[in-house]
């Protein structure tokens, strides 16, 4: 059997690639740089021991700012509307807005119920959207009345026309937002947009 040409500079480039691939693999090993410790492993240990001493000391400071910290998010998360589900917290949003309402002797005509939605990180938003029809006056105070409230509610939309010249009433559409836990909100299936 001959070979051809072709066949032999294959064979050629063939033992040179075995070759070189035999070299790489069986080549020794560089040992990684490690570097030894300079100076007595005594002092060393000496000076470890010393910064895990103050490391430990800080740590009753440490507690006691995240106590001090734990104390002050759950006094300001006091205004968060506490409910089982979204419908039960906009249902006390309700009760808020009739229960301001009626202070100033305003009735609500229609609400809407808005979408929960994500408010940051860690919380969540309920809307209710009332129309009702009102003086000026009246609108004011409700408006005034609203961020003294203990809940964290605040309005997000208001729309005033005109209702009726004479008595100067105003028809108006409020929208109020509500403060709640991030568990109430729906989650977004994933690769959802």
């Amino acid at each position: 059997m001959t070979l051809s040409p072709r066949d032999r500079r294959a064979l050629a480039w063939l033992a040179v690639s075995a070759i070189i691939s035999l070299a790489f693999y069986f080549w020794p090993q560089s040992t990684p740089n490690v570097v030894a410790p300079s100076g007595d492993p005594v002092k060393t240990a000496e000076l470890r021991l010393t910064r895990l001493r103050e490391a430990a000391a800080t740590a009753p400071e440490k507690e006691a700012i995240l106590k001090k910290v734990r104390s002050e998010l759950t006094q300001r998360e006091r205004g968060v509307l506490k409910a089982d589900t979204a419908p039960q917290a906009q249902a006390q949003l309700m009760q808020i807005l009739r229960r301001l309402a009626s202070a100033e002797k305003i009735d609500i005509r229609s609400t809407e119920l808005g979408p929960v939605r994500a408010f940051g990180e860690d919380y969540g938003e309920v809307n209710v959207s009332v129309s009702l029809d009102c003086k000026v006056e009246q609108l004011i105070n409700l408006l005034a009345a609203l961020p003294v409230q203990n809940e964290l509610v605040a309005n997000s939309d208001l729309r005033i026309v005109s209702a009726n010249a004479k008595d100067k009433s105003v028809g108006v559409r409020l929208t109020v937002l509500g403060v709640v836990p991030k568990r109430l909100v729906p989650q977004k299936p994933k690769g959802a947009v």
